[in-house]
């Protein structure tokens, strides 16, 4: 069935007769091979391959930062980091930002947001650095107005949620990962009678949890039931929403957020023990880092966090085999958990009849290395499994495809809002993809600029300042705030184990000119803008 769609001028909801509705589904830390329709021959995913498989899927698709807050806010402004202001996971998007959602809203769609937003920073801040000095730059914002996201007001009483959170009406979060529980999850799962030492226990590397894993305290299972898990409570909350809209009449976009399958590794059984670790065969990768690394890869492969007292929680670290093992069976049963959850989704869409009148985009936003090169977890490690997400946009009327094209986080908003006959608003960064959904076989991006920036005295200082990588369709290069370089041919060197950076002079040019270029493109250009008065 064909979807007509009205530009935003147009004046509401009467404007047109059906315009589509929009689901936006992203889940956090998912690999782009972690899935069936990738290719994956382990984890079982027939929901969302069923999704690829009648969509156009996006083979080479890239973040824009390998962290949570800078790229999930990217994705909302289809703006870099460094243009939007959330460059780590210290800093809120302020509130004033405009955004592809609050596009869709004043045209005349029914938003809601389910799950996780991390577009504030709530228990993030101070989470790597305690920073402890006065800011360099006051807010021009009142005190708290951004913390919404932070777990003790719901421990403490009801929040009240604004009319309008980056162009969502509705909101209801989830704070945290596995059985970190918390916000409007938490207060879900405590009004089916869950304990809140439960619902909280996976904050404490001590805690006594039946099942924990000895290979690291992230792995054990939740120790409350599946139906009280954040995974059921984004399923079960966006199809109350997709129901109430549709009997309404209304055009909806969904913002449908998975806190899975990011660490802990802590979901409940059955999803736990979907997979024995002896089973999982380790990346090709695992025991060989490649040559001529930068000098903090090498830190991060030496670090350990077996030990139950090893209470940091976003550190990378080099794993074990049998850490590895175990990480990635129960990562595949948590996937397999969002699936089913997807499933019932997809299945009330077809009982209302709404199948064919929604624009349906699945994504992550950022990867893991999950023992590739011998290291875990996310942020400075510019390879693929963490810069590579799954990419699926599906729309009504068009047959599945794949295409090999680069695309970006940052395009998906410029994309719907395309699908949606929305203008488009100023600074936006990002291309529309629609082109390549009515021909995959061509090609939109020469390159993938990749930003990523750590507080000065992360890990000690171990860290660098910024690291730049740009992503072409032949190569990956890196370069960091203390001098070093990584050049990797993805063609004839797919696992990025041979530095070319000292090797091939012609490509290092002709990368840095490519990375300058990807540089001055990513300038904010609203800066020069006058203000409207």
């Amino acid at each position: 069935m064909s979807v007509e769609t009205t530009d935003a001028t147009s004046g509401g909801a009467a404007a047109a007769a059906r315009r589509p509705n929009v689901l936006f589904v992203i889940c956090d830390q998912l690999r782009a091979d972690h899935l069936g329709f990738a290719g994956n021959p382990v984890v079982r995913t027939p929901n969302i391959d069923s999704i690829a498989a009648g969509g156009t899927v996006f083979d080479r698709a890239y973040v824009n930062n390998p962290v949570c807050m800078p790229n999930r806010s990217t994705i909302m402004t289809g703006r870099m980091p460094s243009a939007h202001g959330v460059i780590f996971n210290d800093r809120s998007l302020e509130p004033n930002v405009n955004t592809f959602v609050a596009q869709l809203r004043d045209a005349g769609w029914r938003t809601a947001l389910f799950g996780k937003s991390h577009l504030q920073h709530g228990e993030s801040r101070d989470a790597v650095v305690d920073f402890g000095k006065a800011p360099g730059v006051f807010s021009p914002f009142e005190e708290r107005w951004d913390s919404l996201e932070h777990q003790e007001r719901y421990e403490n009483g009801g929040v009240v949620a604004p009319d309008d959170f980056y162009g969502f009406g509705h909101i209801e979060l989830t704070v945290g990962h596995g059985s970190m529980t918390g916000a409007h999850h938490y207060q879900w799962a405590r009004a089916k009678g869950v304990d809140h030492d439960l619902l909280r226990c996976g904050l404490d590397p001590k805690a006594d949890i039946p099942g924990r894993r000895d290979e690291w305290w992230q792995i054990h299972p939740a120790p409350f039931p599946d139906d009280a898990y954040s995974t059921t409570f984004v399923t079960e909350r966006t199809i109350d929403f997709i129901e109430t809209a549709e009997a309404d009449g209304e055009p909806w976009m969904a913002w449908c957020s998975y806190p899975d399958p990011h660490h802990p590794l802590s979901p409940p059984e059955p999803w736990f023990s979907r997979h024995d670790p002896d089973d999982i065969d380790l990346p090709a990768t695992f025991a060989d880092p490649g040559d001529d690394w930068a000098p903090h890869l090498g830190v991060l492969r030496s670090l350990d966090p077996s030990m139950r007292g090893h209470g940091q929680y976003v550190i990378p670290f080099g794993p074990t085999p049998e850490q590895a093992r175990a990480c990635i069976a129960v990562t595949y049963g948590m996937i397999e958990a969002i699936d089913a959850g997807i499933g019932r989704i997809l299945a009330t869409l077809d009982r209302l009849g709404a199948t064919d009148d929604t624009i349906i985009v699945f994504t992550s936003d950022h990867g893991d290395m999950m023992g590739d090169h011998g290291l875990m977890l996310k942020g400075v490690m510019h390879f693929q499994g963490c810069l590579r997400v799954p990419m699926v946009v599906n729309t009504p009327g068009r047959n599945g495809a794949r295409t090999a094209s680069l695309a970006a986080g940052m395009d998906l908003p410029h994309t719907i809002l395309d699908l949606c006959g929305v203008a488009e608003f100023q600074g936006m960064q990002g291309v529309s993809l629609v082109p390549l959904l009515d021909d995959p076989s061509g090609t939109l991006r020469d390159d993938v600029l990749v930003e990523d920036d750590f507080p000065a005295s992360a890990l000690g200082g171990l860290l660098p300042l910024k690291t730049r990588t740009v992503v072409t369709d032949t190569h990956r290069y890196t370069r960091d705030s203390n001098g070093f370089e990584m050049l990797y041919d993805l063609d004839d060197d797919p696992g990025e184990l041979v530095n070319l950076a000292a090797r091939d002079r012609a490509a290092r040019s002709s990368m840095v000119d490519t990375m300058v270029d990807a540089l001055l493109r990513a300038d904010d250009l609203t800066r020069t803008e006058p203000v409207t008065p």
